[in-house]
């Protein structure tokens, strides 16, 4: 197989995989805790790839979001699309900094799709989350430098470099 349709394949994979994460079933009590799997994975690809993601694959990548997770249409999306732009335009700063700075990054950009999130679900009426609702930008923190390790390493290995 090509290197071309192998590295589309990963891609979709990976795409996929943080939608599936997205909708799995948890515990109630976990469910809190659950990552933005998509919002990380479409950071990862926006500092990996960022001639080939960018605000578009956050838009597109949005709207999938809330088709499978029945959120109000386009509110995931206009928020990805703010965070993949972001994420493009710093790729270049934040791919330079240690792990550690980069999860520092990485949680304020999912803070903005947080942010942006609410500000959405205010406009159109909704009520206001708890605090709980920020728990996931501090699992996705804690979580960057493992998950993106683990993804530099698969996509190596896959010689998608």
């Amino acid at each position: 197989m090509s290197a071309l349709p192998r590295a589309g394949l990963f891609l979709l994979f990976t795409l996929v995989a943080a939608l599936t994460l997205t909708i799995l079933p948890m515990p109630s009590w976990a469910s809190e805790f659950r990552p933005q799997w998509v919002t990380l994975i479409l950071i990862y690809w926006c500092l990996v790839r960022p001639t080939r993601f960018g605000v578009f694959s956050g838009f597109s990548l949005g709207i999938a979001q809330d088709l499978v997770s029945g959120a109000l249409l386009g509110e995931h999306a206009l928020s990805l699309s703010v965070v993949a732009y972001l994420a493009g335009e710093l790729h270049r700063r934040i791919r330079a900094f240690p792990l550690s700075q980069q999860a520092v990054a990485v949680w304020l950009l999912l803070l903005i799709e947080r942010l942006l999130s609410l500000w959405i679900l205010g406009a159109t009426g909704q009520p206001t989350p708890t605090l709980a609702y920020w728990l996931p930008t501090l699992v996705g923190l804690l979580l960057w430098p493992w998950f993106s390790l683990l993804l530099d390493r698969l996509r190596l290995s896959a010689r998608l470099a």
